[in-house]
């Protein structure tokens, strides 16, 4: 079994650590026999998207937005080619907002993103920009489970038809939201930094299973000794007085 990656922008869009991402994704993979094959793209680079299981933008500053922008939106046609064989998305945060309609700076002025999806981002101000850990209670594929994070963001998203959790403590897509982030079946995308994956193992596995389902189905992982996972988890929801 193989389970290939592109890791979109690797050297521009990696903000609070995303890449530790990555190595979740590789490590749990790997532990269960899965080869993980790890390919980056980045600007001006020619890479087949569809050929991929997963697809994984990190979020960046609002410089490193910008690098990316006609790059990303050059790749449209490709990345709807992905998402039509089955591909799986991960997204984080400006990874996140590229994928909807638009984002409005503080200017006014709008930069048309991708448009996959409804939602769309405008810029706040300074007293209402979203800042520290968050916790949700997410419900992916059928099974609901805490998930923990840091946010900053400066963008409120608005109109999230499908968000991928509810606000236990923190912000989320917009200054003292009840939810976070956007899913469907094939994507996943939050505002969530630190990285995402480290403190969530049961998210990690959803996005590994999507991924693989595009070759074998439905599959079932062998379980892992998420202990020490769990733990580190157990401690900021206590911090953020969830538990």
């Amino acid at each position: 079994m193989k389970l290939k990656i592109l890791w979109m922008y690797h050297d521009l869009m990696d903000l609070y650590g995303d890449k530790g991402n990555i190595e979740v994704l590789r490590r749990r993979a790997e532990k269960r026999g899965i080869e993980c094959i790890v390919d980056t793209c980045t600007l001006n680079e020619e890479k087949k998207i569809s050929d991929y299981d997963l697809f994984f933008l990190g979020g960046g500053a609002d410089r490193e937005q910008q690098l990316i922008y006609k790059d990303l939106l050059g790749r449209r046609a490709g990345i709807q080619e992905a998402m039509d064989s089955g591909t799986a998305f991960l997204l984080i945060c400006g990874g996140y907002q590229l994928f909807g309609k638009y984002y409005k700076d503080q200017d006014g002025n709008v930069l048309e993103s991708l448009g996959f999806f409804d939602y769309y981002t405008v810029a706040s101000d300074r007293d209402h920009r979203c800042i520290g850990n968050i916790a949700l209670e997410a419900t992916i594929d059928g099974d609901t489970f805490r998930m923990v994070g840091f946010e900053n963001h400066g963008g409120q998203t608005h109109d999230v038809a499908t968000p991928l959790g509810k606000v236990l403590s923190g912000h989320g897509n917009t200054y003292q939201s009840s939810f976070e982030g956007f899913q469907n079946d094939q994507v996943i995308a939050t505002y969530m930094h630190g990285p995402l994956l480290p403190k969530n193992p049961m998210a990690a596995d959803k996005i590994i299973k999507r991924a693989l389902k595009r070759n074998y189905g439905e599959t079932e992982l062998a379980p892992l000794d998420d202990t020490l996972e769990l733990k580190a988890q157990e401690v900021m929801l206590k911090r953020l007085k969830v538990i």
